[in-house]
């Protein structure tokens, strides 16, 4: 079996306040789609950022093989209002130094980028003007741009019609098919849709 992207023992965070998260064991392997569960405060997102390599922990054991990017994780990779979708992504091309030096070029992979990713929006509307589903599609599109090989994404079930969160975790499962771990927080999930549930507790 191939080697695990992320592999957690017994994973906690305990501040003066008491526990953000304890107790977490997860192993995730490539093509391998995870949602992890919990209740407001349950310390969902700082589980995310810590297995993406953000965040601290204090407890337990944390492996992770190659790069790790961030989906959409509201509060900590919300996209800069101004700009556009194009804008957003030819930036990340610049970030990463995947950018070609000819703009006709860069602009060329951008809309390749947009398209391999599925993103279902128009590049030149502003980030300001996007909903919550469309700012998931955008995480998705921003995170494939690294070449991560694993991929964390918050709230994918929060602020999304029925139809929305269908649509969001198709595309999570076309990104694990591309040969990337793909850890996804929610409130809840129909058991049919991911691998595996880890639920988080304090």
């Amino acid at each position: 079996m191939n080697e695990p992207v992320v592999e957690a023992h017994g994973l906690g965070l305990r501040t003066r306040r008491g526990w953000v998260y304890r107790d977490v064991d997860l192993t995730v392997y490539p093509g391998e789609l995870v949602a992890v569960t919990g209740a407001a405060g349950s310390g969902r997102t700082s589980l995310l950022l810590a297995l993406a390599g953000r965040f601290v922990t204090g407890h337990g054991t944390l492996r992770r093989t190659g790069p790790a990017a961030l989906g959409y994780v509201p509060g900590a990779t919300d996209p800069e209002a101004g700009l556009t979708v194009a804008e957003h992504v030819e930036e990340r091309l610049l970030l990463v130094g995947r950018a070609p030096w000819r703009r006709t070029a860069r602009r060329r992979l951008v809309v390749r980028c947009l398209g391999d990713g599925g993103y279902p929006g128009a590049a030149d509307q502003l980030v300001r003007e996007l909903d919550t589903y469309h700012k998931h599609r955008l995480g998705l599109v921003l995170a494939r741009v690294e070449r991560p090989r694993l991929v964390v994404v918050d709230d994918a079930d929060a602020d999304l019609s029925a139809a929305e969160r269908a649509d969001l975790w198709a595309a999570l499962r076309a990104l694990a098919g591309e040969c990337v771990a793909v850890v996804a927080a929610c409130r809840e999930v129909d058991p049919a849709v991911p691998d595996r549930i880890v639920e988080v507790s304090r």
